[in-house]
């Protein structure tokens, strides 16, 4: 608990007994940032620190939602959506703690911690790469991580998305980043998806513009994890987010895993 920890380039140092409690987080690089507020670096509590999952960055993990560059009033609707239940996560641990932390948060912290997001700019750090066949992953830290050795298995109709380097991962290192094979034809596939839609499902750039950049309240997509947008789909056809869903929900009850997969791979690779 009270070992030394280190990441490549940075001159900090912290011990996990700093953050495990999740009433803190690493800060490795504070000069990629502007301050934080301290619900967002120290939380306020029984609320824990958002950027104990979030990252100071806002740039998220696979297992959780990336909020930099989000607007402001989205992440507030968010948050307020899983207060009373109208929203869930895609793993009951974590849907237990977003819900928690939703209804411990206040709403002056929170509107501090939204304005604060939205205001960073997100930097896509997931590369996809299409692939017949991917490394054998096994489910770690709430994400997938590559077994041991060199083994490969076909890819199928999945999204593999692993850390370059799950120790700086565990580690809450800012500065690298992760890689999500796609079955092969996803991007292109995806893009036709997001342009001109594809049979009775609407082109998802006419809600979330040009690139999926983003629209108004309308979260952009693209850069982000591949993996969340697909939870998200999903989520939003079995009912797990129903405020203000009823435009998602039309539309994802057209959508095969398929064209989730194609469509999550396409915006994944567009810049922000």
């Amino acid at each position: 608990m009270h070992k030394p920890l280190h990441v490549p380039g940075s001159v900090r140092i912290y011990t996990l007994a700093d953050y495990d409690d999740m009433f803190g987080a690493p800060d490795w690089f504070p000069q990629d940032h502007t301050p934080m507020p301290g619900i967002v670096a120290k939380g306020r509590k029984p609320a824990w620190a958002c950027a104990y999952c979030h990252l100071p960055t806002g740039q998220g993990r696979p297992e959780n939602a990336p909020l930099a560059g989000l607007p402001a009033a989205y992440i507030i609707e968010q948050v307020k959506a899983f207060r009373i239940g109208e929203r869930v996560g895609g793993q009951p641990e974590l849907t237990r703690y977003m819900r928690a932390e939703a209804t411990h948060v206040t709403d002056v912290d929170l509107e501090q911690a939204a304005g604060y997001f939205a205001s960073l700019h997100f930097k896509p750090w997931t590369q996809v790469i299409e692939t017949a066949t991917v490394p054998k992953t096994h489910n770690a830290h709430y994400m997938l991580v590559t077994d041991a050795g060199n083994a490969r298995e076909p890819i199928g109709n999945r999204i593999i998305e692993t850390s370059t380097d799950m120790a700086r991962t565990e580690l809450r290192d800012t500065r690298f980043g992760f890689v999500a094979y796609v079955p092969p034809g996803s991007i292109a596939r995806g893009a036709v998806i997001a342009s001109k839609g594809a049979g009775e499902v609407a082109p998802c750039e006419s809600c979330h513009g040009p690139d999926l950049r983003g629209v108004g309240n309308i979260p952009p997509l693209a850069g982000r994890s591949p993996t969340y947008i697909v939870r998200q789909l999903i989520l939003f056809r079995l009912g797990g987010r129903s405020n203000a869903a009823a435009p998602m929900q039309q539309e994802v009850s057209h959508l095969s895993l398929k064209d989730m997969i194609a469509t999550a791979a396409y915006a994944a690779s567009r810049k922000p």
